[in-house]
């Protein structure tokens, strides 16, 4: 198992949730998990976040930013909010079961 860190209020900022969808899950298969992170979280805070919060080691953090959609509703146009997601991929022999939540 990896080191316990300690558990920091700033680490539940920079987690936000679980990306769950048919693409996440396959990742999993491959032993990467897919969060949704704030906006300026960087690569070694996730990391971190992920390390303390789930104890387990991480490898590897790919991030991308998905920008928000023009829509329209009852005919006035809406922008979506542009969201950051986190591609985290475990050692060996690491998982995290995203159904039970933090410990």
């Amino acid at each position: 198992m990896a080191k316990k860190q300690d558990v920091d209020s700033r680490h539940f900022d920079v987690i936000l949730s679980p990306h769950i969808t048919e693409k996440s899950t396959l990742l999993s298969e491959n032993n990467a998990v897919v969060f949704k992170v704030s906006d300026a979280a960087t690569k070694p805070q996730i990391k971190d976040a992920v390390e303390a919060l789930f104890d387990v080691k991480v490898t590897g953090v790919n991030t991308l930013v998905t920008k928000g959609k023009t829509k329209r509703w009852k005919g006035r146009p809406y922008r979506r909010s542009d969201v950051k997601k986190a591609i985290v991929t475990l050692a060996e022999g690491q998982s995290i079961d995203i159904t039970e939540g933090v410990s």
